[in-house]
């Protein structure tokens, strides 16, 4: 059951850097510093956006519209933090003991 537990994590965890790609890449592509004509990184942003779209979504259409700023991600990195947490400290003690 650790085993799983070590899992989930290591999931959440190539997430959580899947989501700050994803928004330092949109960052990127904003400001026009990545070639959008280049099809590797058309590619690229595709997978990311297909990636971190579906957990984004929900979380926006709570937010109120801050002018342009979007704080979903870091609302979503929280989230993933307290999971993690939540698991290591929480789930796993439990099951060991």
């Amino acid at each position: 059951m650790l085993a799983l537990i070590q899992t989930i994590v290591m999931a959440l965890d190539i997430y959580w850097w899947l989501i700050i790609g994803s928004a330092i890449f949109s960052w990127l592509y904003a400001f026009n510093v990545v070639n959008s004509g280049n099809q590797f990184v058309g590619a690229v942003g595709n997978f990311l956006y297909r990636v971190t779209e579906p957990a984004l979504r929900p979380i926006r259409r709570v937010l109120p519209d801050l002018g342009g700023i979007d704080i979903s991600p870091i609302i979503l990195l929280l989230i993933l933090f307290f999971v993690r947490q939540f698991l290591i400290t929480t789930v796993a003690p439990a099951l060991l003991g």
